[in-house]
């Protein structure tokens, strides 16, 4: 991996602001540079970076405060992930979307100091030996899928990855095990967390929280959100009793243990808006990241033999590099957002408070001076070398980033592994996916097309 030698595009180098030189500014109409947005975000960012450089003004409708500047190089986003909470702040982002569903006390929409009570009391079932009680869940959940896999035609992938991790969810953090309690949260929560556009569109612009004519979008969601709501306050009130079991290692039953430095713990409400927060951040990101990492195996078979006989030999730095390098080349959230509360200057420019600051995560996980051949799948260049910081950003970085940052990665490693161990899988297309926009994510646009002819014959 290449040391950092800074901006390569045309225009990344710019002059200091004493000579008053105003960032470089999109020219296109705002409606036009959302739809690009919306359409294929990493497009968007890449292709405005080679053209306007590392700090550049957008106008992006229905995100942040509609004025956005995109910083992309690893300088400017470490100012940015280290600058005070008093100063940035990313609840204000995040609340006119994701309120409506997570609710008010979700880690996404608060900002200090509450943000940092909740985190406190979150981050800690997130890490160390506290995953290894979850592998089983994930292999379990993995054969279970494997099952279901439809024999000798073309399927998509990502719906099923999808289902192991929404499974690896209930079980693990909501601590709910199969049957009908199970079957009905896991069918509400899959209404709530449908594609659905006329949804998405109501979240970003609130005019549309309705239903219109037949269209009954909105209230299909309340509804699903209302009966979820019911069966998790039922089970946390459950998990409250005084003859409630003891002991137990879901994140649920330990978040209703935990207790902050005054000896305060969460409320039903704020369990239940971060149970739906882990939801939205641990369900659609793993699944679709999963889904790029087996369409990228796929179309490089060297690089699937090569994994499959050091996982035989038991060998599993090969694997954590491909994790790695899959999470680099196919982030699956392409930005990171800060709203400024006070000035911050990148790179001489003075960008004022009031400004919603969009860390490139896209381009700085591609750059050509951090990465040889950057768009390029090569797990070897993290075999024995983490990235750095700065320099490999998928979750993002600070005190917001994102507290499944080695829930996830575990995760991947287990679903892949059991999958690369046990299956035959192919790729049904002869080039790897593109990119598509669901929602907030990057996914494969066909689902990652496979073919699934059996078992390998020592797991037959």
């Amino acid at each position: 991996m290449a040391s950092t030698t800074g901006p390569t595009t045309p225009n990344a180098s710019f002059a200091s602001l004493s000579e008053q030189l105003s960032v470089p500014k999109l020219r296109t109409p705002s409606w036009v540079q959302t739809a690009q947005f919306l359409t294929r975000p990493d497009l968007f960012l890449e292709r405005n970076w080679q053209r306007y450089g590392d700090v550049f003004r957008a106008s992006i409708k229905g995100f942040g405060t509609g004025r956005h500047v995109v910083v992309s190089d690893p300088r400017y986003v470490e100012q940015l992930f280290k600058a005070s909470p008093k100063d940035v702040r990313l609840g204000e982002v995040a609340k006119r979307p994701l309120v409506p569903i997570a609710g008010p006390s979700s880690l996404l929409v608060l900002d200090q100091p509450e943000h940092l009570r909740h985190r406190k009391l979150l981050l800690p079932h997130f890490h160390g030996q506290r995953m290894l009680a979850y592998t089983d869940i994930v292999r379990d959940a993995t054969e279970r899928s494997i099952r279901q896999w439809p024999a000798d035609q073309p399927f998509a992938l990502r719906p099923h990855m999808a289902n192991i991790t929404l499974e690896v969810i209930l079980r693990a953090v909501f601590g709910v095990e199969h049957g009908s309690r199970y079957e009905e949260l896991r069918r509400q929560l899959i209404r709530i967390i449908d594609d659905n556009l006329p949804v998405v569109l109501a979240l970003v612009f609130p005019a549309l929280r309705r239903d219109f004519g037949p269209i009954r979008s909105w209230s299909t969601l309340q509804d699903a959100k209302a009966r979820v709501d019911a069966i998790l306050y039922d089970e946390i009130a459950r998990r409250r009793r005084p003859d409630a079991p003891t002991g137990q290692a879901d994140i649920l039953s330990m978040l209703i243990d935990a207790r902050d430095a005054d000896g305060d713990g969460l409320t039903d409400e704020e369990l239940r808006d971060e149970l739906i927060t882990m939801l939205l951040a641990g369900h659609e990101t793993t699944g679709s990241s999963l889904a790029w990492t087996f369409d990228l195996l796929l179309h490089h078979p060297a690089i699937l033999h090569r994994l499959r006989d050091e996982l035989a030999a038991g060998e599993t730095g090969y694997l954590d590099a491909v994790v790695t390098e899959a999470l680099r080349v196919r982030p699956v959230v392409v930005t990171s957002q800060r709203i400024l509360t006070a000035p911050q200057t990148f790179d001489g420019f003075e960008i004022e408070a009031g400004t919603t600051v969009l860390a490139s995560i896209w381009v700085v996980n591609r750059r050509p001076d951090l990465y040889e051949d950057p768009a390029a799948f090569k797990p070897e260049r993290f075999l024995g070398q983490r990235p750095a910081t700065y320099e490999w950003i998928p979750f993002g970085g600070g005190v917001r980033r994102c507290i499944g940052a080695n829930f996830a990665p575990m995760e991947m490693r287990e679903v892949i592994k059991h999958v690369v161990l046990s299956t035959e899988l192919t790729a049904a297309t002869p080039d790897l996916e593109k990119p598509h926009n669901r929602i907030v994510l990057v996914t494969p646009r066909n689902g990652t097309m496979v073919t699934f002819a059996g078992r390998r014959r020592e797991h037959a």
